[in-house]
C-alpha cells in the first residue's frame, strides 16, 4: 500500500534534518517519490517568510 509523509519547515536545514530522520526508518526499495517545494510570502512589515516543504511518497511496509 502506498502511504504518503508531508514535511514543513521554515529553514531548509530543519527540513532536511526532518526528512533524514524519517529515511532511516526506510528501506531504500520503499521511497517511491520524493517532492520538494519552496514558497514565500511577506509579512505586514515586508520581511520574507519561506516555507520548504516535502511530499515522501513510499511503500508500506509489509
Amino acid at each position: 500500500m502506498l502511504k504518503v509523509a508531508l514535511f514543513d519547515e521554515e529553514h531548509e536545514k530543519d527540513l532536511e534534518e526532518e526528512i533524514n530522520e524519517f529515511l532511516e526508518e526506510l528501506e531504500e526499495n520503499q521511497i517511491r517519490d520524493i517532492k520538494y517545494n519552496v514558497a514565500f510570502s511577506t509579512d505586514e512589515d515586508g520581511e520574507q517568510i519561506y516555507c520548504y516543504s516535502a511530499l515522501i511518497i513510499y511503500h508500506e511496509k509489509r
